[in-house]
């Protein structure tokens, strides 16, 4: 018997975040000409610099969570990608595809809010979410009395690389890439994963249902005892004897 294979949309909030950046990308380059991620897709600049933050337009609100769909070029692209399409699948996996939307969503506020305080310019692309999704993976135990070694290690490369690599890369944002590995590190420790909620949710229930029992072994022996209790009505008097 021949097995039959499908194709599953495994990871929707990962698969779905891919998609949408390829799409954005294939409109700018080749029907609106090259002007839609400029004007939409990134986030605005330090307020008082050239493209800063604007106050009063609603689209530069939008601008700090939109900026994670826009990238510069290709390689730009698919170079984030090579992470997030590896690592997004297993973190839906552990977190749930929901809360991992949640992280998406903060994370690009988070860098986007920085990039308006401190950065000159305009900041595009989903390396935020990259550095978070590999400081998040690399949290391999959620014990608030222990750091894994593995984390410890991965966040002293990432930093470093980060401060050796800052002077070459003016167009690309430094803070707002910490900024997406301090989100990573931060739901790492605070965020439960979806097996951990799991067994909690069953052991409450079970704790419901062996409480229930308990309750209902209390009250049958009350029952009991009224059953046992002699009544007067039941009683008959058959006769009376004289000597």
């Amino acid at each position: 018997m021949k097995k039959k294979f499908r194709v599953t949309y495994n990871a929707p909030v990962t698969l779905t975040f891919a998609i949408l950046c390829a799409l954005i990308l294939l409109l700018n380059d080749f029907l609106l000409g090259k002007h839609l991620i400029p004007a939409i897709f990134t986030a605005p600049a330090r307020i008082g610099s050239n493209g800063g933050f604007n106050y009063k337009s609603f689209l530069d609100y939008l601008r700090l969570f939109f900026h994670i769909f826009g990238h510069t070029d290709w390689n730009h692209l698919l170079g984030n990608f090579a992470f997030v399409l590896l690592l997004g699948p297993l973190m839906e996996e552990r977190y749930g595809s929901k809360m991992v939307a949640l992280m998406f969503v903060v994370t690009a506020f988070v860098t986007g809010v920085i990039n308006v305080c401190l950065i000159p310019h305009p900041l595009l692309g989903a390396s935020g979410i990259v550095f978070m999704l590999i400081i998040l993976a690399s949290i391999t135990t959620l014990d608030k009395n222990v750091i894994p070694l593995s984390f410890i290690f991965v966040v002293a490369i990432y930093l470093g690389r980060e401060l050796i690599n800052a002077p070459k890369t003016e167009n690309i944002s430094t803070v707002a890439h910490i900024a997406g590995g301090l989100c990573g590190s931060m739901f790492g420790f605070l965020v439960a994963p979806k097996a951990k909620r799991n067994v909690k949710k069953e052991e409450k229930t079970l704790s419901e249902r062996n409480s229930g029992k308990s309750e209902e072994k209390k009250e049958r022996p009350s029952l009991f005892k009224r059953r046992e209790e002699p009544r007067e009505e039941d009683t008959t008097v058959v006769g009376t004897l004289e000597i």
